[in-house]
């Protein structure tokens, strides 16, 4: 079975580290799969960009998670950053989230095969994954499919998501 290659957006980091968060159980668990090599961790420089605007010691505890769970960070580029503007331009996103709009284009234009997110006012919507989708087949890119955390990890019967109606149930 092929390991998904997923993207860990900015909010994932943070939650990481917020135990009051409803969501930080199931963050820790994503980067454990991640560890287990269940899932083949990227994220972008885009990430790292909001990253270095955290507070000094909170950064660095984020930015060593990158290291800690050997997580690959792609690089900016036109092509990505072509694409961003195109989802802003064709109101798959907001205008005003141009950051947002460039985690989900690096993501396609790498090929991931999905994004995992926190982030449920931009990314993690049913509009958005509709709409970027439709942009990508337009533009000659697959499909890239978005989820939270929650979707990707399922505890009680440690099955993982490859697609939104497709289950992987093996167990190690």
């Amino acid at each position: 079975m092929k390991t998904a290659r997923i993207y860990l957006e900015t909010t994932l980091f943070n939650y990481y580290f917020d135990v009051d968060r409803d969501a930080h159980l199931d963050t820790i668990s994503l980067f454990a799969e991640c560890a287990k090599q269940r899932f083949e961790p990227y994220t972008s420089i885009y990430v790292i960009d909001e990253l270095e605007d955290a507070p000094r010691g909170m950064r660095e505890k984020m930015i060593e998670l990158v290291d800690r769970y050997n997580i690959a960070v792609l690089p900016t580029s036109e092509e990505a950053e072509n694409l961003a503007r195109r989802y802003l331009a064709e109101g798959a996103l907001p205008r005003g989230s141009l950051t947002d709009a460039s985690h989900i284009a690096c993501a396609t234009v790498n090929g991931l095969d999905m994004i995992v997110s926190l982030n449920f006012r931009h990314i993690v919507r049913e509009r958005t994954a509709k709409l970027t989708s439709a942009v990508n087949a337009l533009c000659g890119y697959g499909v890239v499919e978005i989820y939270s955390p929650m979707e990707v990890i399922d505890d009680e019967e440690t099955r993982y998501h490859l697609g939104r109606d497709s289950r992987d149930a093996t167990q190690d």
